[in-house]
């Protein structure tokens, strides 16, 4: 779910692959690897994405699947990472309407 959320949050702030794998000094084969979930980024990493979306990596670790394996985390924070993560496929929805409305006009 990380590497989703990581791919929807780049959607949401209007960035293209090529230019937030610059902003993050890698490569966009790189970055497709992440967002398909070919690859997982490093605390590293996951810090320059906190720094260029301008929010914390806890934030962004709350997505990730795995955490659930190791802790049980409470039901309320589930449903609050749900939907988060429904919110954002939903703009992301929103984002590509709107682009293609755009283009026919």
């Amino acid at each position: 779910m990380l590497n989703e959320a990581l791919r929807l949050i780049r959607i949401f702030h209007d960035m293209t692959a090529k230019q937030l794998a610059e902003k993050l000094g890698i490569s966009e084969a790189m970055l497709s690897k992440i967002e398909k979930n070919k690859s997982q980024p490093s605390i590293k990493l996951l810090r320059r994405y906190a720094e260029v979306f301008n929010t914390t990596e806890s934030a962004l670790l709350m997505f990730a699947d795995n955490l659930d394996e190791k802790k049980q985390r409470s039901p309320f924070k589930l449903k609050i990472r749900n939907k988060l993560f429904a919110l954002l496929q939903a703009l992301e929805g929103l984002s590509y309407e709107s682009k293609t409305s755009n283009k026919s006009k």
